[in-house]
């Protein structure tokens, strides 16, 4: 019998978890415009290594890099912000 609750019951568990993660970090970003602009500015800069000519002598793959590294700091301050309000 509880085997028969229990994979709806995850779904919901789930969605209702993921509702919530969604509602925090819109929140976040709306509040801090900052960082969300800084955040947009490394996606854009992310898309444009990606597409640029690989034969940089290991340059575009170091930017690439730093790049995916800034996003994850700027995601971290967006989040750690989020407490200090």
């Amino acid at each position: 019998m509880i085997k028969r609750y229990l994979a709806p019951l995850l779904f919901v568990l789930g969605l209702t978890v993921g509702s919530v993660c969604t509602a925090v970090v819109a929140i976040a970003a709306s509040s801090q415009p900052h960082m969300q602009n800084a955040l947009n500015a490394l996606y854009t800069a992310q898309s444009e290594l990606k597409v640029a000519s690989t034969n940089k002598a290991g340059h575009r793959v170091n930017a690439l890099n730093d790049v995916n590294s800034a996003i994850a700091e700027v995601k971290a301050g967006i989040a750690a912000g989020v407490g200090s309000y």
